[in-house]
Order: structure tokens, then sequence, then C-alpha cells
């Protein structure tokens, strides 16, 4: 999406021509759940002086009761109307950063930690790190109450059309909902999976793009609805068949004609940055994989024989490692992240990735050679000689690798990383405390 700066008399204006009657002031907690205040269009200015307040004590991760008067400041280059629901006039929003009362940036806010790792690197010389998502999702049947269930909605594969992909429609109307809001849409299609789907959109810069990755999941979740359909970004939803990912294409550049990660007489045309930031990001990885799938279903999906990476190494030419190298080149220069999923918080993740990227780059670290055959077919000597390791193999691992990782601490800040490793701990405890039905299939009857 082009850059834009809009005005608060515009706002004011597009209130009065649109019929805006309500504002939707959207932020997102430490779990990457998108979090909302709606007040009427009476609430305008308060809304546009950042006088609008909410109890932070509420919000998982964010304060204690006896400090949680918090204010919403809303950026107002993310004014955006709905295109549905306006029977009683039309709903606006603003995606909001979290400020404490005495107007400081809160700490605690993913979005503002974003905003300070992006400005840290805009000081070691650089001037944007543009992130391309591709965010996958499962549509599921609802039931005659109108609660998900695991019926898929379509037989379909691969770039399937109808009559076997029935998503179809609701595809379709997905990506002229995100037309008429703004986004630019490169291509949607069926996934390898059934019931499974894509939709890629144009990059943006860093910010913006986290700001459009929660966009992007409340259109999916809302269309998806109409349709009598229930959207799930769950990495595995279902056993036995691919899992849904969110591969972030990245580059970084210094200005806006110049790609960071190209040269003209590089090995491959790519210049040292960028293997210094793929070599942070290798360096990383093990510290990164909590923060790029935060949830204990996260690692169903990081298993082979499923696509999902599982190995810690890069590639221009294979898809088996966890980081490739599209081969277009100038401008278009980017490595491509294949571990991230879609419950990951895209701030943090995007925060954290750049951070690790940025540490490969200010201690000129070196990237191990490429690995050009496909990994999951190599047997473990291979992988050893080759110092290929493992991605975590469950969230306590991922947690633990976190835990000893100061740069993608750092890339957090001291509130998030406590409040991100509370949360995840009670969700392991909870996990490792559950009986599942594979365990009672396993061994009730055989014990």
């Amino acid at each position: 999406m082009a850059k834009k700066t809009i005005t608060a008399e515009e706002i004011r204006q597009s209130v009065k021509e649109e019929n805006v009657k309500f504002l939707r002031l959207m932020f997102t907690d430490v779990n990457g759940i998108i979090k909302n205040v709606e007040v009427p269009v009476s609430q305008l200015e308060k809304v546009l002086t950042n006088k609008i307040a909410f109890d932070g004590s509420s919000i998982d991760g964010f304060v204690r009761i006896e400090e949680s008067d918090m204010r919403l400041y809303p950026d107002f280059d993310t004014w955006l109307l709905f295109p549905w629901g306006n029977e009683h006039g039309k709903v606006a929003r603003l995606i909001c950063s979290v400020h404490k009362s005495d107007g400081t940036p809160f700490a605690g806010d993913p979005r503002n930690n974003l905003i300070r790792v992006v400005d840290k690197m805009k000081k070691a010389g650089f001037s944007a790190f543009n992130i391309g998502p591709e965010p996958e999702f499962f549509l599921f049947k609802l039931d005659e109450n109108g609660q998900p269930t695991t019926k898929l909605n379509d037989k379909g594969s691969y770039f399937d059309f109808a009559p076997l992909d029935l998503g179809e429609n609701c595809r379709r109307d997905i990506v002229l909902e995100l037309e008429k809001m703004g986004f630019e849409v490169e291509a949607s299609h069926h996934e390898v999976a059934p019931g499974q789907h894509e939709i890629d959109f144009k990059y943006a810069d860093a910010l913006a793009a986290a700001d459009n990755i929660q966009t992007f999941k409340l259109v999916v979740k809302s269309i998806a609805r109409k349709y009598g359909l229930y959207a799930t970004f769950m990495p595995k939803p279902l056993q036995g068949i691919n899992g849904s990912g969110m591969h972030i294409n990245m580059s970084l550049f210094t200005d806006e004609k110049n790609n960071a990660f190209f040269s003209e007489t590089g090995d491959d045309q790519l210049s040292e940055t960028a293997m210094h930031f793929l070599a942070g990001l290798l360096e990383h990885a093990r510290g990164l994989t909590a923060i790029n799938n935060p949830t204990v279903n996260s690692y169903k999906r990081l298993v082979p024989g499923f696509e999902a990476p599982v190995y810690i190494a890069w590639s221009g030419t294979n898809r088996s490692p966890l980081i490739r190298v599209p081969q277009s080149r100038g401008l278009s220069t980017r490595l491509e992240l294949r571990s991230v999923d879609p419950t990951a918080n895209p701030y943090l993740a995007i925060a954290a990735i750049l951070e690790a990227g940025l540490d490969g780059v200010s201690n000129g670290l070196t990237p191990e050679d490429a690995i050009d055959r496909n990994i999951y077919r190599m047997q473990d000597t291979e992988r050893k000689a080759n110092h290929i390791q493992d991605l975590p193999s469950t969230l306590h691992n991922a947690l633990k690798d976190l835990s000893k990782d100061p740069v993608i601490k750092g890339a957090l800040g001291e509130h998030l990383y406590q409040s991100f490793k509370d949360s995840k701990n009670l969700e392991w405890a909870a996990y490792r405390q559950s009986v599942s039905e594979w365990e009672r299939d396993q061994y009730l009857e055989l014990y």
C-alpha cells in the first residue's frame, strides 16, 4: 500500500462525507490478539486529541490494576472505512499505539516496540525494512448454532478452482473488500490442503505491514462469516495435511532507490549486507522461533513431510531450508523466512526478525554455505556434517532458546519479554496437564 499522510482535518471531512457513526480504535495485545474500543462519532475530537482512555489492567500482558490508566494515540495514516455493516451509518477504524497517562509510550505495547526497533534501524543507516507476508488460513463450516466445526468447505488442493474450490466465492469477496480498503492484492489461490487458502498483498514498510496483517485477519474472519464459514489462522487445525504458515519476505533499503540486499558485483548479486543479515537470522533462528511460532499448536506444523521448514539452513534454489532467497534481483532482492505462522504477533515477529538481521550486519556475521539439496532426504549424519541444526520441536524448547538469546530478548524489551514469557509458560503448563484423545487411544487399553 502506498505511503500516505492523513491529517485530522481530512478525517473530520471523511466522517462528514461518508456518514460515519462509529469509530473503532484498534490495538494489539502481547499475544497478537486484536483489541478495540468502539466509540460513537460524537467522541471524534477526543479521539483526535489522544483523550480516549481505557483500563490497561484488563488486557493480557499490559499492567497491574494500580497502573491501569492507558490512553490510545491513533495513527491517522491508518484511517479506514469498513465496507460492511452500514445499516446504522458507517464504521471507521484507526489503529492506535498505547501510551501511559503522562503521554509517554507504553513499553508493553507491541506496536510501540516495533516503532522503537525501526528507529534503531534508521540510526544504523537504513531507511526502510519492507515486509511482504504470505498468510494462509483454513475455511471450516459453521454449525447450526454458528459455532465453528472442523468440517472442510471443499476438497480442493493447490491452485484448484470451482467446483472443487467451494471457498472461491468467499475468497474472491475477501479480495474485493480488501481492495476497497486500499490493499493491493497480488495473488489469491487455493493452497495445498483441502479448505486452505492464501491471499498475498503488496509489501509495505515494517509498521504498515504489521498493521496490514492485523487488518487482513479481521477482514478474512468477517467475510467468511457472511458465507456461513469460519476462517482460522490456527497453524495445524487438522492432522495429516499441511498446516498454515505466514512466510515473511523482507528487504532492507538505504533509500527508496537502493535495496541494501542487492549488489551488481556480489555473489549471485547479493550484497555483503544481505549475507550478514541472513547470517543474523540463522544465528538467532532458535531464539526467534518462540516469537514466530508462539502456540503449542505451532509445533504440530513444524514437522518433516508437510513442506514446513524444520532445519536451520538457507538456499536460493529449494524450499526445504528455513530461509530461501527468491531469484528476483534489483529492487526486488529479498529474503524469505518460511517458518513464521499466522498466530505470530506481527509487531513482535517483525521487530525480532529485524533485530536478528541487524545483529548479523553490525557484527559482520557470515552464513554457512547454501544447502541446495532436499534437506528432508538427508540422514542425520549428513545434516550434522553440513552444520544444519533443527528448529525447536516444542513451545517449551523454543522458550528455553529464547531465554538464552539476549538479542531477541532485547528486540522485545524487558516488559514485553516478561509478559510474553509469562503468558506462554502458562499456555505450556496448561497443555502439559491436558490428556489428548491420542493418548487414550494409545494407552487406555494397552495398559
